[in-house]
């Protein structure tokens, strides 16, 4: 856990301080307070994510091209677009500057993840990704008990969407202070090889993993789909409130899963993380057709937070123990690209489902997620990391 580890992870605490409050806001911005339909928000995920797969492994790219650092600060410096949706007085500025935000936090993401492993030894990696994510998601679960108080108080969401930019700046800051990791990787880092490196097995893990989270992707709505689900069937601030739940578990779960060294790591994302995805979106579906209560609702976003939690950390842990130093940008720009290509028809295809009967939606989620904790097991077999 070296400065650098900090300086990231806080980083990343900031930034999702910043922008989480605004996705909360987004779904009920849009729809609500601009009077866009149901289905524009899932058009809007799907051109912030369709696109913004590119710009993930375009990221990833730049990074082993040039350096992690300048990637990572550029990419993170044009987020606050994202909090200029305030300034959106039609539904189509609003999907344009939260698209813009959006391919810039996806561009930054690989140079990241990239500089978090240059930054850990070799034994560590796992932990720092734990650490990084409950920093990052943490920083998200505030966000929303933020937003919570000031719609409480009676703050207009325009201006809560402009205050978000404060942390995103600090967010930005903190990656100056991290050393350049392009010219100077950690000593640990420069002399470790990457585990089973071009073996058969490693490939067939990586093909399994970058397969795996496309079609998790797939089935990866946004959560503003349960947000409003409950938002409808209750009042706005409980469904503000379930996003704050799934934050917190997801946070939490990632920093213990991250620091299990003995951990199977393949079985625990295909089963933990995707499989179990599936069955927190089933809990939503039976929640909605059954007419249940909010609980049953807040039940199933729990799950997916917790599934969240073990995905986000042990992702990008395997992929660094399959790809080496100099590829390392590029196997985490194909992790972010793959799921955002993934996302992208999956919010498409909800944004439909949804309009017509949200039990379908909810189905279709879980059917995909099932199909890619099956394949992440089947690929996976036989790899030790």
């Amino acid at each position: 856990m070296t400065k650098d580890v900090f300086y990231i992870s806080f980083s990343a605490f900031f930034a999702d301080l910043g922008y989480q409050a605004a996705l909360a806001i987004f779904p009920i911005f849009l729809v609500v307070t601009l009077g866009a339909p149901a289905s524009a928000f899932g058009t809007a995920n799907a051109i912030a994510f369709g696109i913004g797969s590119a710009f993930g492994y375009l990221g990833g790219l730049m990074s082993d091209r040039f350096s992690d650092k300048k990637v990572a600060i550029f990419g993170n410096a044009l987020i606050p677009l994202i909090s200029l949706m305030g300034l959106a007085s039609n539904p189509t500025t609003a999907v344009l500057l939260f698209s813009g935000g959006w391919w810039a936090r996806n561009f930054r993401t690989p140079a990241r993840r990239a500089m978090l492993v240059k930054a850990s030894a070799k034994e560590d990696r796992g932990k720092s990704f734990g650490f990084l994510h409950a920093l990052d998601i943490g920083g998200g679960m505030l966000s929303v008990a933020f937003v919570l108080v000031m719609a409480y108080i009676g703050l207009a969401y325009s201006t809560i969407l402009l205050l978000t930019v404060l942390p995103l700046i600090v967010s930005t800051i903190l990656l100056f202070f991290t050393r350049e990791t392009r010219k100077a990787a950690h000593a640990a880092v420069a002399k470790a090889k990457s585990v089973a490196r071009g073996t058969r097995i490693a490939g067939s893990t990586y093909k399994g993993i970058i397969i795996s989270t496309s079609l998790y992707g797939f089935s990866s709505y946004s959560l503003g789909f349960p947000i409003l689900t409950i938002a409808q069937s209750s009042n706005a601030l409980l469904g503000i409130g379930s996003y704050g739940v799934y934050l917190g578990i997801s946070a939490v779960v990632g920093y213990k899963i991250g620091s299990m060294k003995a951990l199977n790591k393949v079985g625990a994302l295909g089963i933990l993380g995707y499989v179990l995805s599936g069955l927190g979106t089933l809990i939503l579906a039976l929640g909605y057709a059954l007419h249940e209560s909010v609980l049953m609702l807040y039940i199933g976003v729990a799950v997916l937070g917790f599934a969240l939690g073990v995905v986000e950390t042990l992702e990008p842990t395997l992929i660094s123990f399959i790809k080496g130093v100099r590829e390392l940008g590029r196997g985490m720009g194909a992790l972010a690209g793959s799921r955002s290509f993934g996302i992208f028809f999956a919010n498409l295809i909800m944004g439909v489902l949804y309009v017509i009967n949200p039990f379908d939606s909810y189905v279709y989620a879980t059917t995909v997620s099932l199909v890619a904790g099956a394949l992440m097991l089947y690929l996976g077999r036989g790899f030790k990391a």
